[in-house]
């Protein structure tokens, strides 16, 4: 089973965060807008200077090239980011077929100009592009602030589902207490320089 295991990583004003996140599992962070939830992520995915190590199925960090890193530890920002005109220039041409139900799309949205898509529709259509590489850890900031109720509890729902199937370990920033409730097997909270576990109830 792939864990992400974090060791006294130091981000920011964050220090000494250790953490083990067990593969199929999701650890939902919280805190206080500017505590350093996106921080934390960028230094898992190795876009941050931080201190510490990270490591996943007992590879670190720092013995693989970025790009390979970045390449099993998928993050997807709150904005996601889009190179060409069109959507189907960022996936594989052979996933017109696979594209899932959930996202409620047609069919043709590979053909649609990035440019129409809303937040909300770039946020689902990022997170299907990450699942599309196959990752071992997901880190996931806010994946769902521009949906509405209906969407985000299907997009969760299809998530979860990818989740478990493919033994992913995934850190998913969320502020809304009745998403960590659906989607957390734990659940901390940035407090000052510290990441704490909360209690079931938030």
């Amino acid at each position: 089973m792939t864990d992400l295991v974090l060791k006294n990583l130091c981000v920011g004003t964050l220090s000494n965060v250790s953490l083990t996140v067990p593969g199929g599992q999701v650890v939902c962070l919280s805190g206080p807008s500017g505590s350093g939830k996106s921080r934390l992520l960028r230094a898992v995915a190795d876009l941050e200077p931080h201190g510490g190590t990270v490591s996943v199925a007992d590879t670190c960090q720092e013995d693989l090239p970025a790009h390979q890193w970045r390449s099993r530890v998928v993050m997807v920002p709150a904005d996601s980011q889009w190179w060409f005109d069109e959507v189907g220039g960022h996936f594989p041409d052979h996933v017109k077929a696979d594209l899932p139900s959930a996202l409620g799309f047609p069919s043709e949205v590979l053909e649609w100009s990035v440019s129409r898509l809303s937040s909300g529709e770039r946020q689902r259509l990022a997170l299907w592009r990450a699942l599309l590489l196959e990752p071992e850890v997901l880190l996931l900031d806010e994946p769902t602030a521009n949906l509405d109720n209906d969407s985000t509890e299907a997009i969760e729902t299809w998530l979860l589902e990818e989740i478990r199937r493919r033994q992913i370990a995934v850190l998913w920033v969320a502020h809304d207490v009745g998403q960590i409730h659906r989607v957390a097997d734990a659940h901390y909270r940035i407090l000052g320089t510290s990441l704490e576990r909360a209690d079931g109830s938030d």
